[in-house]
């Protein structure tokens, strides 16, 4: 960790989970002030989930996007779709806003919430505008006016409680999704098997919907576990956190992790300042 002094940076924040009618849709709201740290890079990690962030005060400065096509830019609100490779976010030690994460355990959020299907994002980051209108100018208005995280999460239920819409995807895709999310070492073929569809064909469903294969999904969620355990469990090792998370051994996940994150886990939790603080993936199960 690096602090500009230890005793006078400042890490807080809070999680809740959503309104009742938004639990199937979103994990869940994390709040986050973080002040008082050196300046530099944070890395915003892939996911199987779609992330959507409000920022109070400074706007959010990604230095280097997931895709090489796409440019730096700065954000007051952004949507994030799902990608295979990290965001960098510079930094000038300070960062404060609302994350959250629409839940990989149902693949109905981006419709539902944002009117859009997940592949209409791709790797890309947008400014929330794009996809909520006046609805994203509202959230930066009030949540910037508020100085409490319950009554900034009171006005994210508001907001996406009224905006959330019917939504239906093919059920074949759907129990494929999350099939593929919750299994470990789950195989494309057998999903394809229990779904009643062709390898091919449910590639092709996949990309059309999600903007990622099926083979993506199960890379990404077994790297998203490991993600929560090496920020969640200060005291597991590499070898333990590769045994629960599904790699067939150390070596194997720290592959993974240079190719979707771009440096071995040790390696991450050395360089990245905002490491240990802001997790904003809690129990995706929890009620």
């Amino acid at each position: 960790m690096s602090v500009a002094d230890s005793d006078t940076a400042v890490s807080s924040g809070a999680f809740r989970r959503p309104a009742a009618p938004l639990r199937a849709l979103v994990t869940g709201y994390d709040g986050y002030r973080l002040a008082g740290f050196e300046p530099g890079i944070h890395l915003g990690l892939p996911s199987p989930s779609l992330t959507v962030v409000v920022t109070i005060d400074e706007p959010l400065d990604i230095a280097a996007q997931a895709t090489p096509e796409q440019a730096p830019g700065r954000y007051d609100t952004l949507a994030s779709g799902i990608a295979t490779a990290p965001v960098t976010i510079r930094h000038d030690g300070n960062q404060h806003g609302v994350q959250l994460a629409l839940s990989p355990l149902s693949p109905l959020g981006a419709r539902a919430l944002l009117r859009v299907p997940t592949a209409a994002l791709g790797s890309w980051v947008v400014g929330l505008e794009e996809l909520l209108g006046p609805d994203a100018r509202e959230l930066t208005e009030r949540l910037s006016l508020e100085p409490g995280w319950d009554e900034r999460f009171a006005i994210l239920d508001d907001v996406l409680t009224r905006r959330a819409a019917p939504a239906e995807i093919d059920p074949h895709l759907t129990r494929a999704w999350h099939l593929l999310v919750a299994g470990e070492g789950t195989r494309v073929g057998d999903v394809a098997h229990e779904v009643g569809w062709s390898r091919r064909h449910l590639v092709n469903k996949f990309v059309a919907e999600y903007g990622v294969t099926p083979k993506d999904v199960v890379r990404l969620s077994r790297f998203h576990r490991s993600h929560r355990m090496l920020k969640s469990a200060a005291g597991a090792t590499l070898a333990d956190v590769s045994a629960v998370c599904g790699y067939y051994d150390q070596a194997h996940m720290a592959r993974d992790w240079r190719d979707l994150a771009g440096v071995a886990p040790s390696r991450w939790r050395e360089i990245d300042p905002f490491s240990f603080v802001q997790d904003p993936y809690h129990d995706d199960g929890a009620e």
